[in-house]
């Protein structure tokens, strides 16, 4: 098989064709030595650039990213077809019986007028699939922490544990910020820090913030501002290093003005 034995490019059946063709007897060699498990930072790296393409507001960029993300998924459909345990079928009936079943105020006779009232309804669902295991056992441990740590405080808001106004959640932060200057030994420091962190996730959640995605557009933000710093020395023939902390925060506020 070669490109000119796929009539349509444009298909994922046709994505199905490239890849089992990759992963066939005479296929690529690197691809056939590929697992599940050896995937799992392909799978992770292109996620990020597709959050990255998001972010930048190129749909060429996208559209790219998004395919490759495809790419990924039709890779492990495949892997499990050859040893089989499952194939696209499985896959795919899965996903739509499960979004089927998880939106009954669509496809049944249940009322939900508003986002609130969707997402409880479907964690409703999902705890009764989950049957006696905790309404927190499904979030992956493998997460970022600050992601992880706003999905803990959903479920448990969900579940009706959770401030009733958001000023219960600032308030928090102010009472660890003090428990934080009085710890003495470094665990305790570490530990009424993270704490610190814990309530400034929730603070952001009463404030509808994604934390991850602010975190990481302040992350962006300093790279590109600390860049600028650096380009600007070296236009003026500088050193960064031998400015004073003053000069810096001038430089620091010059670069702000100049990429924002």
């Amino acid at each position: 098989m070669n490109s000119r034995n796929i009539q349509n490019l444009e298909t994922y059946q046709s994505l199905e064709s490239v890849v089992a063709r990759l992963l066939g007897p005479d296929g690529c060699p690197w691809d056939r030595e590929q697992t599940h498990q050896s995937l799992k930072r392909n799978l992770l790296e292109e996620c990020y650039e597709l959050m990255e393409a998001i972010d930048s507001g190129d749909q060429k960029h996208i559209a790219e990213e998004l395919g490759d993300i495809l790419l990924q998924v039709a890779f492990h459909i495949q892997l499990a077809h050859e040893n089989g345990s499952f194939g696209p079928q499985e896959v795919f009936t899965g996903i739509n019986e499960k979004l089927i079943r998880r939106h009954p105020h669509i496809f049944g006779d249940a009322k939900a007028n508003t986002a609130e009232e969707v997402k409880a309804n479907w964690e409703d669902i999902k705890q009764k699939e989950r049957g006696d295991s905790s309404r927190l056992s499904s979030i992956p441990s493998d997460l970022p922490a600050l992601a992880y740590a706003q999905l803990l405080q959903d479920r448990a808001s969900l579940a009706g544990f959770d401030w009733e106004r958001p000023d219960g959640a600032l308030q928090k932060i102010e009472e660890e910020i003090r428990e934080l200057e009085e710890a003495e030994s470094q665990d305790e420091k570490e530990s009424e820090f993270g704490d610190i962190l814990f309530s400034m996730v929730n603070t952001g959640r009463w404030m509808s913030i994604q934390v991850e995605e602010s975190l990481r557009h302040s992350n962006q933000r300093f790279s590109r501002r600390f860049k600028d710093m650096e380009d600007i020395c070296k236009e003026r023939n500088v050193d960064f290093t031998g400015l004073s902390l003053n000069e810096k925060e001038t430089l620091w506020q010059e670069a702000k003005k100049r990429v924002g």
